[in-house]
């Protein structure tokens, strides 16, 4: 039996949210409103999200000393094991998110600790002992590499990977297209959203679907915001309506989605349609409030949210 239901590995950083009077063009300007400071990054939300549905959930990533103790703190609070959390002595990873008035968000990366992730043996035993190994191309290109090796030899039976970016914003911090391309043979469930897919696949969500079948991926989601999503199931395609709310802050909606997806279509063997509407609706909640985590919603909070629509 596995010691974890879900590994995240990869980034947990600090977001600096700075709510924008507008959001600003080339060589314009803005004004702050208000500067908020909380727990981020991929890995560490996505691991907030699988906490918060009931999953015993792990955490690998690398931090700097001078963060170290807010971030470790933060995740305890959620029940998130900690144990293989490096902390160096360089400047810790962190975001700068610049929010619209409108909810729509730039988001700014710095600071060396996830680029100096790195993985040894006891790393991926401790992922082996979990159901799921989730990671993003945010995670250093070694680290990702290793993980494809380690689902090549079984070493962890269950890969999902999240495209989270497009190849520019990846050079020389994150996961190569060279890594991504073997990725694709192994890997359990591919996520990516509609601004990178445009990166990799050079086309929108049909041409990533095309790929993707010819690849002989299993289980795919691509993410379109507002547009919904379409969830891939051997040549089987969903296509997943978007929930409507009253939007605050759009941070986190792909990351909380991935969450959801994990939960019910991996963990839980719900059917694409099912997986993919709870994946939508935990999205959905989450955009209500401020923050990448501004409102993680338990399953109950989802079902009843559902159950309204």
């Amino acid at each position: 039996m596995s010691s974890f239901d879900v590994v995240t590995v990869g980034s947990a950083v600090l977001d600096h949210i700075y709510s924008l009077s507008n959001l600003p063009k080339p060589d314009g300007g803005a004004f702050a409103r208000e500067h908020t400071t909380d727990v981020g990054g991929v890995a560490a939300n996505v691991a907030s999200g699988l906490a918060e549905f009931g999953n015993k959930t792990g955490i690998i990533t690398r931090v700097g000393a001078d963060d170290a103790g807010e971030i470790e703190a933060d995740l305890h609070a959620r029940e998130i094991d900690c144990s293989r959390i490096q902390v160096g002595s360089e400047e810790s990873s962190y975001t700068l998110i610049l929010r619209g008035p409108d909810g729509e968000r730039m988001i700014v990366a710095g600071g060396q600790s996830v680029p100096n992730l790195q993985l040894d043996a006891h790393d991926i035993e401790y992922a082996g002992n979990a159901s799921v190994v989730f990671t993003s191309a945010y995670a250093p290109d070694t680290v990702v590499s290793r993980l494809v090796t380690a689902r090549e030899r079984g070493e962890i039976s269950t890969l999902v990977f999240d495209l989270a970016g497009p190849l520019s914003e990846l050079e020389g911090r994150g996961t190569t297209p060279e890594t991504i391309d073997r990725l694709l043979s192994v890997v359990d469930l591919f996520v990516v959203g509609e601004v990178a897919a445009r990166s990799y696949f050079d086309g929108g969500a049909d041409e990533a679907i095309a790929t993707l079948t010819q690849q002989n991926v299993s289980r795919a989601a691509i993410t379109q915001g507002s547009d919904g999503a379409r969830l891939l199931e051997g040549n089987t395609v969903t296509d997943i309506p978007a929930f409507e709310v009253d939007v605050n802050d759009t941070t986190g909606a792909g990351d909380t989605f991935t969450a959801g997806l994990i939960h019910t279509w991996l963990l839980n063997d719900y059917s694409a349609r099912d997986a993919g509407r709870f994946a939508a609706a935990t999205a959905a909640l989450n955009c209500t409030e401020l923050g990448a985590r501004g409102n993680l919603p338990s399953e109950s909070d989802v079902r009843e949210f559902i159950e309204a629509q």
